[in-house]
């Protein structure tokens, strides 16, 4: 196994462990969410090149739209929070509050 595969395994692992560790802001749980969705793009983009089939190049393209479009919505939804609640703390949120 090529040293950058094991280099994202790793990547992929301490991201997973940081969204476990660092659960209670906001921003730190996207942070890693982000960097989960790093490297398995970077995983699905090195197993597309070599298959070298036209099919496989769409994989990693669909995940990186999904991965923008996570982005815009917890991007949106932290400012939201912010700009109601004055922080980022996840515990101190009611949301099923009217």
């Amino acid at each position: 196994m090529p040293s950058i595969y094991i280099n994202i395994a790793l990547a992929f692992i301490v991201s997973l462990l940081g969204i476990l560790t660092y659960h209670s802001h906001l921003i730190s749980s996207l942070l890693c969410l982000e960097g989960i969705i790093l490297s398995l793009f970077i995983i699905s983009t090195l197993t597309a090149s070599n298959m070298h089939s036209s099919l496989a190049n769409i994989i990693p393209i669909t995940l990186l739209v999904f991965a923008a479009c996570e982005a815009a919505v917890g991007l949106a939804s932290l400012i939201s929070i912010s700009n109601t609640y004055g922080l980022d703390y996840i515990h101190n949120l009611n949301l099923l509050q009217c």
